[in-house]
């Protein structure tokens, strides 16, 4: 390992390894969290850090390997011993009563009591505004849980940590849902945290986040510790090739295909109180990314355009066919393919297989007299299985079993089996990891070169920067900027999304 603070650590994990039947999902699970320090944990999906998250939870106990808390071994025989030793995890989605208090989902099952055993409602919510206080957030502890943001949700998840004591706080991928402001807000209560000494374990996939909260970063491959190093002394570059054993010069591999005719010609396009006047168009062999911040209206211009939401003004066209408003089939039938930014529960039938999945939305063509034929299902899924590179078990297995990445892919087969003429893409590479967002860029870049109309939302920079051809940079509704690859760059881009860039509207 590289150099550590010279202090005992809080936690320490070594060498700890865990099985199930013939898979070894951790074969050296080795990480350090020391006192005021918030230290990331990377690695491609399938790398062990899960694993090892559970290990530390008390859900896993290791079969072989050694727990530490602050110099001494401890075994932790399930989640309450592991809460018992000061250790808390905030997971991506927080699991909150609705219908009770913040404050009483602070407190649950240790809530302070007054004489007769009755619950001291006054302490109770003295106690959790003090804790808000300390992480310097404005939260009523009075209010209900129900309607709470995410980034909300979260805060309260971590004040019950501290409720409890906690010293070492595991976040895994706490920012997956969280606008630019929230994240920024959550790494305030992060500093707050380490400045009361608390050891913070920050999971994510976005390594831009990592650089900027975290002190040190522990690597994992194929269920293996690979290295640990201070963040000033590793590039993301350096993080990158350790995670997936490669250099991924590759990560935005575009090239520049020849760029035929319009595919897609959006004229006035407006939505009441939602769009204004979008107007655009997107050719064959290019990729033009929708960029700006959260609710700048990205998302509902490729709704408008699918069909899904009823425009109230304009007109859009597809390889010079008018469509229909608020008409999905019709947009399908023009050669529209709309991949949406929530995968798992827009995109897939999570019970259903991979066969079924892919082929949900040919099942015209596979069938005769109203009958599915399995045969030409199975054969459809296995070819697009095997172009896209997907790993599975079997065909039939259902694509909740399937990481991240691949349950993209699934949803990419889904309407690439059509035939499309212009793919709609929502965040292509959200919550997947750094190898797999390879992949995808890598079969984009290969559609497009194949002659595909590709509209691209992301809310990823270099993404935007490395992969699209144009970029129409979106603020409240309005195209605020278009540029060009060659021109563009992020303080443009932001620029624009902030309204900061004059004289640039399209």
């Amino acid at each position: 390992m590289s150099e550590q603070p010279e202090e005992v650590p809080r936690l320490t994990l070594d060498r700890a390894a865990k099985a199930f039947g013939a898979v070894q999902a951790l074969v050296d699970g080795s990480i350090a969290l020391f006192p005021a320090e918030a230290h990331a944990l990377v690695g491609e999906n399938g790398a062990g850090k899960s694993t090892l998250v559970k290990i530390l939870a008390g859900v896993y106990q290791p079969d072989s390997g050694t727990l530490g808390i602050d110099g001494q071994p401890v075994v932790l025989s399930g989640p309450v011993a592991a809460r018992d030793a000061g250790i808390s995890i905030i997971y991506q989605e927080p699991t909150l009563f609705p219908d009770l208090t913040v404050a009483e989902n602070i407190f649950m099952g240790r809530q302070p009591l007054r004489a007769g055993r009755r619950i001291d409602r006054p302490a109770m919510n003295r106690s959790a505004g003090e804790i808000f206080t300390r992480l310097g957030v404005a939260l009523d502890p009075q209010r209900q849980a129900r309607g709470l943001s995410v980034a909300d949700q979260q805060i309260v998840e971590i004040a019950k940590a501290l409720s409890a004591n906690a010293n070492v706080l595991v976040m895994d991928e706490p920012t997956a849902a969280l606008t630019t402001v929230e994240v920024e807000r959550l790494f305030e209560v992060i500093r707050a945290l380490r400045r009361e000494g608390a050891a913070v374990l920050f999971i994510s996939h976005r390594l831009e986040e990592v650089f900027a909260i975290c002190q040190r970063v522990t690597i994992m491959r194929d269920g293996r510790f690979v290295r640990t190093a201070a963040a000033q002394d590793i590039t993301v570059d350096e993080v990158i090739r350790s995670m997936v054993g490669r250099d991924l010069d590759v990560l935005f591999p575009k090239t520049q295909a020849p760029v035929g005719e319009v595919v897609l010609q959006v004229e006035g396009l407006s939505r009441e109180g939602v769009l204004h006047d979008i107007s655009f168009s997107v050719r064959r062999g290019e990729i033009v990314a929708l960029a700006g911040l959260v609710g700048a209206g990205r998302s509902e211009v490729a709704r408008a355009i699918f069909g899904i939401d009823r425009r109230s003004a304009g007109r859009v066209t597809v390889r010079g066919q008018v469509l229909p408003n608020s008409s999905p089939l019709a947009a399908m039938a023009a050669g529209v393919a709309l991949v949406p930014e929530d995968r798992r529960q827009q995109g897939l039938v999570m019970d259903l297989g991979v066969d079924r999945n892919v082929a949900l939305a040919s099942l015209a063509r596979l069938s005769r007299f109203g009958l599915i034929s399995r045969t030409r299902e199975r054969e459809l899924a296995a070819d697009w299985a095997n172009r896209l590179q997907l790993k599975f078990g079997r065909l039939t297995n259902a694509v909740s079993t399937l990481s991240g990445g691949n349950q993209q892919k699934v949803v990419l087969s889904k309407w690439l089996a059509r035939d499309p003429a212009l793919l709609i893409i929502d965040e292509p590479t959200r919550g997947i990891d750094i190898g797999t967002k390879a992949e995808v860029h890598r079969i984009l870049d290969g559609l497009v070169a194949g002659g595909l109309a590709v509209l691209m939302i992301s809310s990823e920079l270099p993404e935007v920067l490395g992969m699209a051809d144009r970029i129409l940079v979106m603020r409240e509704g309005r195209i605020a900027a278009e540029l060009s690859r060659a021109e563009a760059n992020e303080d443009l881009v932001m620029r624009a999304a902030t309204g900061q860039l004059k004289g640039a509207a399209a």
